[in-house]
């Protein structure tokens, strides 16, 4: 009986010892759901595409040494009085690979509102090249979303931080 709770205490405290895996993105995939909104094909809404270079990781020193980064990119609807759409948000890596789809479904934007899409500083997976592309939708009279992203990084109290801007495809 002793041996088995010696063995039970044991398994608890390696089992406790375990980390809880994290999301490779803190931006929780059920945030977008919340954001779904149903598009008619009779809406008549202007549709478009936008590129956004970003960067989860930069070469320093020599090309075999890299800096991980935290990247912030973000969807900005510049519109005082209307909401914009964004129809899908896909992430590809260095290599032109989808690494990750955010959504693929309508989410909406309401005047002026901005959101984003963080990938942790952990997260290489895109690598020195990556990029998102984002299809959105709005009405005639409306304003094209903006997209840009900020890449920082610190160590002690050294830090690099710079930015992006979309642009229109």
């Amino acid at each position: 009986m002793k041996n088995i709770i010696y063995i039970l205490v044991i398994a608890f405290c390696f089992s406790s010892c375990k980390q809880d895996e994290k999301e490779l993105s803190s931006v929780n995939p059920i945030n977008w759901k919340k954001r779904s909104i149903n598009l008619k094909d009779s809406d008549s809404l202007i549709k478009g595409s936008s590129y956004l270079a970003v960067y989860s990781e930069i070469y320093s020193i020599t090309e075999h040494r890299t800096i991980n980064l935290t990247v912030t990119a973000s969807i900005r609807n510049v519109s005082s009085t209307d909401t914009i759409y964004m129809l899908r948000g896909d992430y590809y890596n260095t290599k032109g690979d989808l690494t990750r789809t955010y959504f693929d479904f309508p989410i909406f934007l309401k005047p002026l509102e901005t959101i984003e899409i963080v990938i942790d500083e952990k997260d290489t997976h895109g690598g020195t090249g990556a990029n998102f592309i984002f299809e959105w939708a709005l009405k005639h009279t409306g304003h094209e979303p903006i997209f840009d992203a900020v890449m920082i990084s610190t160590s002690g109290q050294q830090g690099i931080s710079f930015t992006t801007q979309g642009v229109k495809r």
